[in-house]
C-alpha cells in the first residue's frame, strides 16, 4: 500500500483490519457534525463545530450558549500573535466542554474586496498578516488538543454564487497571495485539518482540484485531513481520487451512496481510499479518539476577561481631536439603536449564542464616573427586524416564560414539543429524510406599555400567523436569493401590527411549513416581536435635544445581519438607513461627538473628519460594552491598527467586483489587492492599512538590518521606538519590502514583518523581528530569488510616514 508509507505503523495496521464498507463509512461522515465510530478498532466518534468566532457545538439554539469571540477583523486589528493564541485556547476549552474535537476555522481567505459578505470572518487583505495570525490561532487550539481546519481552501473570497463560481487566478498570484496563508498554516502551524471550498479554481471545483494534492501534500507535507465544506462534494470518482478525505455532512453523502461501488469497480483506487482513512485515524489519535489515546484537557482560562482585553486591543481609533479618553464629562448622551443592541458578531455559520452580551449602553453606564448621567435616545432605527420577545412578557402553556414549539414530520406526525426562549427557532435532524417539515409556535403575550406592538414570523415556505386564534397572515414566502444558507439563517419576515393597552394579553401563534430542500437537515423559522416605537420625528428630535443638552455625545452606528452575513455579498459600503444623517445632525448639535462604528468591515463615513473622535469596534464579541467603555474612559488603550484599507467612498476602491460573469470571477488584479492595489492606483484611502491612533505618540529612532543575505535565508532586523507621549502605551512596528527596477513584476510594496511593542512614557524599546527569506521570492514554476538590493522600511503604517529604511542585498 504505497499510500501508507508516510503514516505511523500503528495507523497502517489498523487500516488493514477494516473492510471496504467500514472505510467508506468513515470518509462519509455519520451526521450533520460527526464522523463515524468503528468500535472494532477503538475508533470513537469525532464531533466538528463551526468556529472561528466561538464554538457552537452540535446544537444551535438559545439553550446552548457559547462565548462569542471577537470577529476575525477585530482580532486581526490587534496585530498580536499572543491574542490569537489565547483565542485558540479559549476555542479549545469551549470545544471540549461541548464534546467537540474539531473546530471549523480559522477563516483565512483574504479581503479581496470590501464587498465580500464574510469579510468580517477573515483576518486581513494581506497574506502574510493572515498567515501569521492563523498560525497563532492554530497553536492555541491544537496545543490544547483540539484540531483546527483553516478554511476555505482556496479563493473563496466572496459569497456571490459561491457554490458554483469559478475563480480564475494565475499561478503566481495563487502561490504568492491566496495559497500563502494556507502554506503558513501547514508548514509553520502544523494544522491537523483543512476545509475545501465550494467554489472552483481555474475550471476545477475545489473538492476535486489538483491543489488538494499539490502543493498541499506533496510540497508542504500536509498530513492532516481535508474536509469538504458542507454539501460541497459533487462527485464520486473525481473527488474520491482527489485529496479530499471527508465528505460532510453525513450520513447521506454522495460518497456514501456511490464510493463503495467505485472502489470495488476500481474507478476509485484503494490507495486513495486508504490514504483518506489514514488521515482520519491520525486525526483521531491526535484528538484522543482512537484506542488508548486520551483527549488533552485544555488549560483553564478566564475567557470573559480575555475577550474583553482582546476586543479593546482590536478597536481602532482613527480620529481624535483630544476628546478621548473621556474625562470630566458630567452628562453623556448615548445615541443610536446599535448602542442598545450592539452587534457582537457577523451573520451566518459563524454565529454563536452568547452567555451574556454586554451592549455599548450597558458598558458605558457601568463605567461612567460617579455623579455623571448617561441618557440614551435612538435617533433612528437602523435595524427593523423582528426581535426576541421579552421573556418576562410571554408565558408558555406550562407557566414558564417562554414559547411552546412543536415540530412535525412529512405526514404531520409530531416529532417533538419543547419550550423555547428566542425568536430564531432552529432544529437539526441527523437523518434528513426524517427531519421536520413544519413547526408551530405559540405564546401568551402581556403588554406592559400602550402602543402598537408588532408580531410575526419568517422562513422559507408557507407562514401563517394567528392573533387570539384569528388568522392575520397566510403567505408563501419565496427565497430572495439562491443561497440556502442565506435563506435559512436570515429568512424574510412578515408581521402584523396590533394596538394594545398596558396589561392587555393576546395569544400569538404561527404555523410554518418549509418547502425548500433542507440544508443538511436544518429547519429554521422566525417567531418574533417588536416593541412599540415613537414616531420617527419624535425619536429624531429626542436624540438631537439630548445631544445639545449633554457635555459629550456618543453615537453608535453600524451594519445589520442583512448587510454583513454569509450567503451574499454587499452591494454598498454605506451605513444602512438614516445613520449618516443622524451622525451629521448630532455633530451639529454637539461638537464633542464621538462616533463608534459597529461594523465588521469597511463602511463609508462621510462625516469622519467633522467628528471629535471616531472609533472602529468591528464585531468585538460579547464583552463589547465593557471593552468599549474601557477604551472611551481610558482604562485601556485603543490598540487596533487596520488590517484592511478603509476607503473614502466605494467608487475609490481599486479592487471591488465580486459578481461573476458567466460563472467566472476573474482575479485580473493579480498580486495587487488591498493596500498594494491602492498604492498602484495612486488613490488615497480614508485610512490606510496598518493605521491607528493611540493615547500616546511614537517615534521610530533606529532600524538595523544585515547588508547581505543568501537567497531564501531568514534573517533578523532590529527596530527601536520611543514613546514620546506622557502616557504608557503600545504600537505596532511594521516592516515593508520594496524593490526598484526589478526584473520581475512586483507589488509597489509588501508586508514582511510586524510586532507589537509596549513602552512607558518617554521610554525607548527595541524589538527584533525575523524576516523570512521567502519575503523576497517570486513564483514561476518554482520559487525564484532575484539577486540584488531590496529596501526594507520600518514604519507605523503602509503610508510610511516617519519610516526608517535599510537596504538588504540578496546575493
Amino acid at each position: 500500500m504505497t499510500a501508507m508509507k508516510s503514516f505511523p505503523r500503528e495507523i497502517v495496521d489498523l487500516i488493514s483490519k477494516l473492510s471496504v464498507e467500514q472505510k467508506v463509512s468513515l470518509v462519509s461522515g455519520d451526521g450533520p457534525w460527526s464522523t463515524t465510530a468503528i468500535p472494532e478498532i477503538g475508533l470513537r466518534r469525532m464531533v466538528m463545530s463551526d468556529g472561528p468566532s466561538g464554538v457552537r457545538g452540535e446544537v444551535w439554539d438559545e439553550r446552548h450558549k457559547s462565548f462569542t469571540l471577537p470577529s476575525a477583523t477585530c482580532t486581526s486589528a490587534t496585530w498580536n500573535r499572543d491574542a490569537l493564541t489565547t483565542l485558540g485556547a479559549i476555542s479549545a476549552l469551549e470545544a471540549r466542554s461541548k464534546g467537540v474535537s474539531i473546530v471549523l476555522g480559522p477563516t483565512i481567505n483574504l479581503h479581496r474586496s470590501p464587498l465580500g459578505g464574510r469579510h468580517f470572518e477573515a483576518f486581513s487583505e494581506d497574506p502574510y498578516l493572515t498567515g501569521e495570525l492563523s498560525v497563532s490561532y492554530i497553536k492555541g487550539a491544537q496545543d490544547n488538543g483540539v484540531a483546527t481546519t483553516p478554511k476555505h481552501y482556496v479563493a473563496n473570497d466572496s459569497e456571490n454564487e459561491r457554490f458554483t463560481v469559478d475563480a480564475i487566478v494565475d499561478e503566481r498570484t495563487l502561490r504568492e497571495v491566496y495559497l500563502a496563508p494556507f502554506e503558513d498554516s501547514v508548514v509553520d502551524g502544523e494544522a491537523w485539518g483543512m476545509m475545501a471550498a465550494y467554489n472552483a479554481v481555474n475550471g476545477e471545483t475545489m473538492t476535486e482540484n489538483d491543489l488538494l494534492r499539490t502543493p498541499l501534500q506533496t510540497e508542504w507535507g500536509f498530513d492532516g485531513f481535508m474536509v469538504s465544506d458542507w454539501t460541497a462534494v459533487r462527485s464520486v470518482e473525481e473527488a474520491g481520487n482527489a485529496g479530499l478525505d471527508l465528505a460532510m455532512p453525513g450520513p447521506a453523502t454522495i460518497w456514501n451512496e456511490g464510493l463503495l461501488a467505485a472502489v470495488q469497480a476500481g474507478t476509485v483506487s484503494m490507495d486513495a481510499l486508504d490514504d483518506k482513512v489514514a488521515r482520519l485515524l491520525l486525526l483521531a489519535q491526535r484528538v484522543g479518539a482512537l484506542g488508548d489515546s486520551v483527549a488533552k484537557t485544555p488549560a483553564r482560562i478566564d475567557a470573559r476577561a480575555e475577550i474583553r482585553t482582546i476586543a479593546a486591543q482590536g478597536m481602532v481609533l482613527v480620529e481624535n481631536s483630544g476628546v478621548l479618553p473621556l474625562a470630566g464629562a458630567s452628562s453623556i448622551a448615548v445615541i443610536g439603536q446599535h448602542a442598545e443592541i450592539g452587534r457582537i458578531g457577523g451573520g451566518g455559520s459563524a454565529t454563536t449564542i452568547p452567555y451574556d452580551s454586554v451592549s455599548p449602553l450597558r458598558g458605558i453606564r457601568e463605567a461612567a464616573p460617579a455623579g455623571a448621567t448617561v441618557a440614551h435616545a435612538y435617533g433612528v432605527y437602523s435595524v427593523d427586524a423582528l426581535e426576541d420577545y421579552p421573556l418576562e412578557q410571554i408565558t408558555a402553556s406550562n407557566g414558564e416564560h417562554g414559547i411552546d414549539v412543536s415540530w412535525f414530520g412529512e405526514e404531520g406526525n409530531l416529532l417533538e414539543s419543547e419550550v423555547r426562549y428566542a425568536n430564531f427557532l432552529t432544529r437539526q435532524w441527523p437523518d434528513i429524510s426524517l427531519a421536520a417539515k413544519s413547526v408551530k409556535a405559540s405564546t401568551t403575550f402581556t403588554a406592559v406599555v400602550d402602543g402598537v406592538h408588532r408580531f410575526g414570523g419568517g422562513g422559507m415556505g408557507h407562514l401563517t400567523v394567528y392573533i387570539n386564534g384569528e388568522q392575520r397572515i397566510s403567505e408563501k414566502i419565496q427565497p430572495e436569493g439562491a443561497d440556502p444558507a442565506e435563506a435559512l439563517l436570515a429568512p424574510p419576515q412578515r408581521y402584523v401590527d396590533i394596538e394594545l393597552a398596558a396589561g392587555e394579553q393576546v395569544v400569538i401563534s404561527t404555523e410554518f411549513v418549509t418547502d425548500i430542500p433542507l440544508f443538511f437537515g436544518l429547519v429554521t423559522s422566525i417567531f418574533g416581536y417588536r416593541a412599540p416605537r415613537k414616531s420617527e420625528q419624535a425619536e429624531w428630535d429626542e436624540a438631537i435635544a439630548l445631544a445639545k443638552a449633554s457635555d459629550v455625545a456618543i453615537v453608535v452606528v453600524g451594519t445589520t445581519a442583512l448587510v454583513e452575513s454569509e450567503g451574499h455579498d454587499r452591494d454598498s459600503l454605506a451605513l444602512p438607513g438614516q445613520q449618516d444623517a443622524l451622525v451629521d445632525a448630532v455633530i451639529a448639535a454637539n461638537p464633542n461627538t464621538i462616533v463608534v462604528v459597529n461594523a465588521g468591515s469597511p463602511v463609508e463615513m462621510p462625516w469622519r473628519t467633522k467628528a471629535a473622535a471616531v472609533v472602529l469596534t468591528w464585531f468585538p464579541g460579547e464583552e463589547y460594552g465593557h471593552a468599549l467603555a474601557d477604551v472611551l474612559f481610558g482604562h485601556a488603550e485603543p490598540g487596533g491598527r487596520l488590517p484592511t484599507t478603509w476607503p473614502v467612498a466605494m467608487a475609490d476602491v481599486p479592487v471591488l467586483d465580486t459578481t461573476p460573469k458567466d460563472g467566472k470571477l476573474v482575479y485580473s488584479e493579480g498580486l495587487n489587492i488591498g493596500y498594494r492595489a491602492w498604492a498602484a492606483s495612486g488613490k488615497t484611502p480614508a485610512y490606510e492599512f496598518g493605521y491607528g491612533l493611540g493615547y500616546t505618540t511614537w517615534e521610530l529612532v533606529d532600524f538595523t538590518a544585515p547588508a547581505n543575505v543568501a537567497p531564501g535565508e531568514d534573517f533578523e532586523v532590529t527596530v527601536s521606538m520611543t514613546n514620546t507621549g506622557d502616557r504608557d502605551g503600545s504600537d505596532v512596528v511594521q516592516i515593508y519590502a520594496s524593490r526598484e527596477n526589478s526584473t520581475v513584476t512586483r507589488p509597489p510594496l509588501w508586508l514582511c514583518g510586524f510586532d507589537r511593542v509596549s513602552a512607558e512614557a518617554g521610554e525607548t524599546v527595541s524589538v527584533t523581528l525575523t524576516i523570512k527569506g521567502r519575503a523576497f521570492a517570486d513564483w514561476a514554476s518554482g520559487w525564484n530569488y532575484e539577486v540584488g538590493t531590496f529596501t526594507l522600511s520600518a514604519a507605523r503604517s503602509v503610508k510610511l510616514d516617519g519610516a526608517l529604511n535599510a537596504d538588504v542585498t540578496v546575493n
